[in-house]
């Protein structure tokens, strides 16, 4: 009897023994999809936060482009209105110029006709006296 039952617990431990591998095997696949899915997910995760970052940063260098385009267009009407500005100084500038050459014109005229006035009194004064005379 002993020897029958040797063979029937080497059975049962080899049984055993494929029941454990097996296990095994099933926990081993198990655990590689548990991990496969894990990496696949923190993969996803992954790419969707760079994604956000690059967007967040995108945003930020797609609104200083838009403000620097902005910037440049302000600066190109104020060159424009400084332009205009230097134009029309030097229009007021020469009708001043103009206004104070006429001003001393007609002060040099004024004084022309006072010279003449008394020119004009002093030979009718000669001429009367001569006259009289």
């Amino acid at each position: 009897m002993m020897d029958r039952s040797k063979p029937a617990e080497i059975g049962g431990l080899e049984s055993s023994l494929l029941q454990m591998i097996n296990a095994h095997n099933q926990s081993s696949i198990q655990l590689r999809e548990n991990t496969e899915k894990a990496k696949k997910d923190a993969i996803e995760i992954a790419q969707r936060v760079s994604s956000l970052m690059v967007d967040s940063v995108d945003g930020g260098v797609q609104e200083a482009f838009l403000m620097e385009k902005r910037i440049e267009v302000e600066i190109r009407a104020l060159a424009a209105s400084i332009i205009q500005f230097r134009r029309q100084t030097d229009q007021w500038l020469t009708a001043s110029h103009s206004i104070n050459t006429a001003i001393k014109e007609i002060g040099d005229f004024e004084n022309w006709m006072k010279t003449m006035e008394f020119d004009c009194k002093s030979i009718n004064a000669a001429i009367r006296n001569i006259h009289q005379a």
